[in-house]
């Protein structure tokens, strides 16, 4: 039995001027207010009543402080109080069939994540879910990288060498993540493909352990979150390599992409949208496509992503869905290629 944490309200941001986010990441005022204009009258008059938002991980994760950090726009927005639901259990899965499973009348939305959405349809023979089935795309909300972390103890530094280290002692390099599946073993897996290189894997219960064990000696390296490897990094505990995404992350400037680092191509990151049950009014998810997207502009939201290590981002449903679709398809692939089977 999963234990499940209690909704929780979002206190609504006190009024501030939003700060635009970067072009083609968020919708311009004018924009928004041309979208909102066109909603009909009925869509308007919702809601009614507080909103649920469910995020499928515990109180504290990126996920919840990304639904956190909207969610006081979004309320502000809506007139109503937006309530964030922590559902955890199974990789986030668990959160997600209570979502897929609620009334479609706009009154649960679903923090969209990789993991739930993308990757575990390919590990779990039986969710209790399909996405393409049991969810409408509202809007992607950001996308975040990792950074590639080595111990101080190996003699290795930046991405080159530790390929050449790895193929000089096949299978000896160890690397943690956060258990089979996740978004970091997918991530280190690709690198071996594109690669060629033979890593041994240390799984772990969660990030956490592994990166407690990487700063012991017990594993050779991870991919950690930006906010995480940044302050080991800092204090000289641990040595940054590359960050996973196709560009640099501004919380480690410095520090080059493994694509820059001679694995042209590679680009791995987690994202982050919002989706409802199906069947939810086209105007509802029209009029939550422009609040959400109009929340990520304010400089309270921005500098709270920017201190996760993520980048913010938006779309229209349409290129949402297109986009589920496509991560879906490509973590099929490299689920097999991976030899990743149902548990």
């Amino acid at each position: 039995m999963h234990e499940t944490t209690a909704p929780m309200a979002v206190t609504t941001a006190s009024a501030s001027r939003p700060k635009r986010a970067t072009p083609g990441c968020a919708l311009g005022f004018a924009t928004a207010a041309l979208l909102f204009a066109a909603v009909p009258a009925f869509a308007q008059a919702w809601p009614a009543k507080p909103v649920r938002w469910i995020a499928p991980y515990p109180p504290g994760g990126s996920s919840d402080l990304v639904a956190r950090a909207i969610g006081n726009r979004l309320a502000e927005q809506l007139g109503q109080p937006v309530l964030i639901d922590n559902r955890p259990g199974a990789g986030g899965s668990l959160g997600t069939e209570v979502a897929a499973r609620s009334a479609p009348d706009g009154y649960t939305l679903l923090l969209a994540n990789i993991a739930p959405l993308a990757i575990n349809p390919h590990i779990y023979p039986k969710l209790g879910y399909d996405v393409m089935r049991d969810f409408e795309a509202v809007t992607l909300l950001a996308t975040g990288p990792t950074l590639l972390v080595v111990g101080p103890s190996l003699p290795v530094k930046n991405v080159q060498e530790l390929i050449a280290l790895a193929k000089a002692k096949p299978g000896a390099i160890k690397y943690g993540t956060g258990g089979s599946g996740t978004p970091a073993h997918l991530t280190t897996e690709l690198l071996r493909l594109m690669t060629g290189i033979d890593l041994l894997h240390v799984p772990y219960k969660g990030t956490g352990q592994s990166v407690t064990d990487l700063l012991g000696g017990q594993i050779d390296f991870v991919f950690a979150s930006p906010p995480v490897a940044a302050a080991h990094v800092k204090s000289g505990k641990l040595r940054a390599l590359a960050a996973s995404s196709a560009k640099r992350t501004p919380l480690a400037p410095d520090v080059p992409t493994v694509a820059e680092s001679g694995v042209p191509g590679f680009d791995m990151v987690t994202w982050w949208g919002a989706v409802v049950p199906a069947k939810t009014p086209a105007p509802i998810i029209d009029r939550l496509n422009v609040t959400l997207r109009k929340s990520l502009e304010f400089a309270d939201t921005l500098e709270r992503f920017a201190a996760l290590g993520i980048d913010v981002q938006s779309s229209t449903p349409a290129a949402f869905r297109a986009f589920m679709a496509a991560e879906l398809a490509r973590y099929a692939k490299l689920s097999k290629q991976v030899g990743l089977k149902n548990e």
